[in-house]
């Protein structure tokens, strides 16, 4: 074929392929004639390399990568799916480096022309001869779905800080109650100690008869406006 390939170089590739399914004339053929390469591998289970632009839309990104064989490089040479890789970097960052989404869908080669600047074939087995952006569509959007998230969360966060000041509310009004009930026990404790107090004045002669009468009508009297009061007030209800 009138390849300058000698002897211990088809040597030397052959153990580079050794373990491998690549083979010397495989590698030799495809220094002639350049063969294409999906990126990503679908084998590998990916479609398309997702990408966010600057503006939060995602793009999805299909290419067709055409490389050549380098047989100066081969030997020690990274794989096929190195090359796919630095091509999938270059990818996501041609993509979020560009303003809006828009950029991107509307010029797909400018992907193409940024990744083989980088040179990403440097240090490989392969050539690159060209990137063809072979499909490009939106994903997601990302930035809305973020404040989306983003909203909800702070959502949680104001109901479970009102859902904290109800509970303070309570255990607040729980203990203003267990107080009034505590002054409650000390006024019937103090009640308590009126009877034993007019007991203790009848037999020291501090009180008499007729001033204890007085007291009883003033105690009537007081529990029949109680009464009278209570009623109007239901009335009213």
């Amino acid at each position: 074929m009138g390849i300058g390939l000698s002897f211990d170089s088809a040597c030397a590739i052959d153990l580079a392929v050794k373990g491998t399914s690549k083979t010397v004339l495989e590698a030799v053929r495809t220094s002639i004639n350049p063969k294409v390469i999906e990126c990503p591998n679908p084998a590998a289970g990916n479609s398309k390399i997702t990408a966010v632009a600057r503006d939060g839309i995602a793009v999805n990104v299909r290419a067709r990568v055409t490389v050549r064989t380098n047989l100066d490089s081969f030997i020690g040479g990274a794989t096929e799916d190195t090359v796919i890789a630095r091509v999938g970097e270059g990818i996501v960052t041609s993509v979020g480096s560009a303003e809006t989404y828009k950029h991107v869908l509307e010029n797909p080669d400018s992907i193409s022309k940024l990744v083989l600047s980088k040179g990403v074939d440097s240090s490989t087995a392969f050539e690159i001869l060209s990137i063809d952006i072979a499909d490009v569509d939106v994903a997601d959007n990302v930035g809305a779905r973020l404040q989306t998230e983003q909203a909800e969360a702070d959502k949680q966060v104001a109901q479970a800080k009102a859902e904290m000041r109800r509970a303070a509310a309570v255990a607040l009004e729980q203990e203003m109650s267990a107080r009034t009930q505590e002054m409650q026990a000390k006024v019937v404790e103090a009640e308590s100690t009126v009877p034993q107090a007019i007991a203790d004045a009848f037999r020291s002669g501090n009180l008499g008869v007729m001033e204890y009468m007085k007291y009883k009508n003033v105690m009537a009297d007081t529990d029949m406006r109680s009464s009278i009061a209570d009623t109007g007030e239901e009335e009213n209800s």
